[in-house]
């Protein structure tokens, strides 16, 4: 085959070695034989990456698709999402869609507004107390984002929904499922009407409303209400840390309060002092008036202990004082033993309600409780003395009215046989109000009628209250009694490995961007990093043997009542429970909590559409990674402002771009930005920034990713944090402009995004720098 005559060559090329030829082709295949032996040595690394947790993709290859149900429904929610690179520089002006349609048109105005000059934006009062686990609701000083619990409930109720397994017959597992199908059985509870209430009533010995009544002491009383019942009619009782012990410190606190009472009060501030009004009184007691009735009371009775606890009800209110004014105050956080505490407020026998409310658990005199509003306690002390007082003249004066023969015979005889006057003098309008506080707490439990009369004091209350499905309300109740169990089968849901590896990167770029940072004083510098670099990010632990726990609550599924009951009783081995755990299991949370050498995440955090273990790594970290980031920099540096000059310069400096952006919207120079919009820019700035560079080092890692809807990486990333701010996060209420803002933002002089991402010539002069 090479017997052919080569054709005539150039003369420079007639004069090269005559082995050039056999050189050049001896190159060649060398030259092939290395970049076949690259690829097969390619190919034989990305294969031997195929058992691990990350995709396998060949470099020439574009990223598979993520194919389970949990991302179906991601790549569904994104095809009908806006898309940020589509047109970059007035993305931030696209709606959300309906349910955030509303928000989004208000934090516009704002934008707006700002920009013209225009304020009146209020800000949070400084020095509010945190969030506090209580006996009966758990509230936070930043509420749950409406999207975030309607997740989570979701999720909880999908556990709910699920058919019962082979191997949990009679176990914790079953019993929350059938008291969460107790609670769906709506027709049930319809059928039984006032009856268990009543009975409830009548276990407790009666009251004085009906007639029938036997004389039960003032303390027996409350501390029976308080121990089985979790029903707290004078003051409120929860556990907690001091806010002025160290972040180090898990030591907790019985922690005692003015009650919510169910009674609207105003707030005079030139006298300061509350009020009632005469016409809302008179519409509490046409409630209660039906409330009795609902009961079956005779109507000649109704009038006179209903007006009684009207004025009861009036004369504590009176006494309470709303929050600003505590805080201005200095009320809140006062520490007083429980000796003290008797000495100040003699009415309440402090020591014994206590020891009931936390049976098993010591509780001595000399111990330390925290006081929230101590002129409130020591008024309503005087408020039930001087009831007691009264209502024990009234008794020794009926007393008086009958014959000596009757008198002499009432020592001798059993107190059943007093007359119904007696009864309805002695204690009768502090055991009616305790009575009806205890059912106010199990209206929940019972049939329409008077969960209808609920709602309608609620609304005079002053709450806003939406019409929500009652599988929410029943998942919510379920919750309360069962939270262990809640946890233990969201554990099993969350994909473990999935979610840690998210959480220790997030926290791994987090440590490095905070080691970037410029701080005010270096030693503050040197102390913040020591304590970041000391603390462990992981998902809350729970040792708990939870068939044990609940070994002894029986749950019927036609006796919602019933399971109620023991609900309660579950919330207050809940409250116990407090003392002896670094951090509280709350699954409806998602605020991470600081322990002495832990930072808990919560569990509550992962569930779609925010976390899924089968989800590309783009939406686990653009999604979750990004509120992560969020709510641990808020969590450890609550005083940044103080410590660094970051978020004023970051904030400056987006919202430099940001009014660049809209200049046709402003005439005038706008109002510089206040504090709280700039910790909140910086913020979420710091908190995307942070999660992209996790991501970006996930990827080294693992060389690769799964995609949705055929997108990029960053593509994928970016889209996925846009949704995530569609859903209106409390937070953003101080911002100035839409969240997703900031993608902009980030791809102006990023070489992450697509090329498209570039705005106008004219928006880049004047403010090319990154922020």
């Amino acid at each position: 085959m090479f017997d052919h005559q080569p054709a005539a060559q150039p003369e420079s090329e007639q004069e090269k070695p005559c082995h050039w030829g056999q050189d050049r082709r001896v190159l060649l295949g060398l030259t092939c034989s290395s970049f076949i032996s690259i690829l097969l040595g390619l190919v034989v690394y990305y294969r031997s990456r195929s058992n691990t947790a990350c995709p396998s993709v060949m470099p020439w290859q574009a990223p598979p698709p993520c194919l389970s149900s949990a991302c179906q429904k991601a790549a569904a929610r994104l095809s009908t999402a806006a898309d940020p690179f589509a047109q970059p520089c007035d993305y931030f002006l696209a709606s959300c869609g309906a349910e955030g349609l509303a928000a989004t048109s208000r934090r516009r105005q704002r934008g707006q507004q700002l920009a013209r000059g225009e304020r009146g934006l209020v800000e949070r009062a400084p020095g509010e107390p945190g969030r506090v686990v209580h006996l009966d609701r758990v509230t936070d000083a930043l509420p749950y984002s409406v999207a975030d619990k309607q997740s989570l409930l979701q999720a909880l109720r999908e556990i709910l929904e699920s058919p019962d397994r082979p191997s949990s017959m009679n176990s914790a597992e079953q019993k929350v499922r059938m008291f969460y199908r107790s609670c769906m059985n709506t027709s049930a509870i319809e059928r039984v009407g006032s009856e268990p209430v009543l009975k409830l009533i009548r276990k407790l010995g009666g009251w004085a409303v009906s007639g029938q009544w036997n004389r039960t002491s003032f303390s027996s009383t409350l501390s029976r209400l308080m121990r089985e019942y979790s029903t707290f009619p004078f003051f409120s009782v929860y556990v907690g840390k001091h806010r002025n012990d160290s972040d180090c410190s898990d030591r907790k606190y019985i922690q005692i309060d003015q009650p919510e009472f169910h009674i609207p009060v105003e707030w005079d501030s030139k006298k300061n002092k509350s009020k009632v009004t005469h016409p809302t009184l008179l519409q509490l007691l046409h409630l209660h008036l039906q409330l009795l009735g609902l009961l079956g009371v005779p109507s000649s009775s109704t009038n006179r202990h209903t007006g009684m606890f009207m004025q009861l009800l009036s004369e504590l209110a009176l006494a309470t004082s709303p929050l600003p004014h505590r805080l201005q105050r200095q009320l809140l956080h006062q520490r007083l033993t429980l000796r003290e505490l008797q000495a100040a407020a003699p009415a309440i026998d402090w020591l014994g309600c206590l020891r009931a409310t936390f049976h098993p658990l010591p509780v001595n005199q000399s111990d330390v409780v925290i006081l929230h509003n101590l002129p409130y306690i020591m008024s309503m002390s005087k408020t039930i003395s001087k009831w007691r007082s009264m209502e024990s003249d009234r008794y020794n004066d009926e007393r008086s009215n009958l014959s000596p023969n009757y008198t002499f015979r009432c020592r001798e005889v059993a107190s059943t046989q007093y007359p119904a006057s007696v009864y309805n003098m002695f204690n009768g309008p502090l055991h009616t109000f305790m009575i009806l506080s205890l059912l106010h707490k199990v209206t929940p439990a019972l049939s329409s009628k008077f969960i209808e009369i609920q709602t309608i004091m609620s609304v005079q209350l002053g709450d806003t209250l939406e019409a929500i499905p009652h599988w929410k309300k029943c998942v919510l109740e379920a919750e309360k009694g069962f939270d262990t169990v809640f946890f233990s089968l969201m554990k099993e849901r969350v994909g473990e490995k999935e979610a840690e590896e998210v959480i220790q990167d997030v926290y791994s770029s987090l440590k490095s961007t905070l080691s970037m940072l410029k701080w005010r004083d270096e030693e503050l510098h040197s102390s913040v990093l020591n304590r970041v670099s000391s603390l462990t990010p992981r998902l809350p632990i729970n040792n708990a043997k939870i068939d044990q726990q609940y070994s002894e609550v029986v749950v019927s599924e036609d006796d919602y009542f019933s399971n109620y009951l023991q609900s309660l009783a579950l919330q207050q081995k809940r409250r116990n429970r407090l003392f002896s755990q670094t951090t509280a299991l709350d699954i409806l949370s998602n605020h991470p909590s600081l322990s002495s050498e832990e930072i808990n995440i919560p569990l509550g955090l992962f569930v779609p559409p925010f976390f899924h273990p089968s989800y590309p790594r783009a939406v686990n970290y653009g999604r979750l990674g990004t509120l992560m980031a969020q709510k641990i920099l808020l969590l450890l540096l609550p005083d940044i402002q103080s410590q660094s000059e970051a978020p004023q310069r970051v904030s400056d400096c987006v919202w430099a771009h940001y009014l660049r952006l809209t200049e046709s919207l402003h005439g005038t120079d706008p109002p510089p930005l206040t504090p709280a919009q700039q910790r909140e820019i910086w913020l979420q700035h710091t908190a995307l920034h942070i999660a992209l560079q996790a991501y970006n080092q996930s990827l080294l890692k693992c060389r690769g990713d799964s995609s949705l809807s055929s997108l990029s990486y960053t593509h994928l990333f970016l889209t996925s944090f846009a949704q995530n701010d569609c859903n209106s996060h409390p937070s953003n209420e101080h911002l100035p402009f839409e969240p997703y803002f900031l993608v902009t933002v980030i791809c102006m002089n990023s070489d992450l995004c697509p090329k498209r991402m570039n705005c106008s010539h004219n928006f880049h002069q004047g403010i090319s720098q990154n922020c």
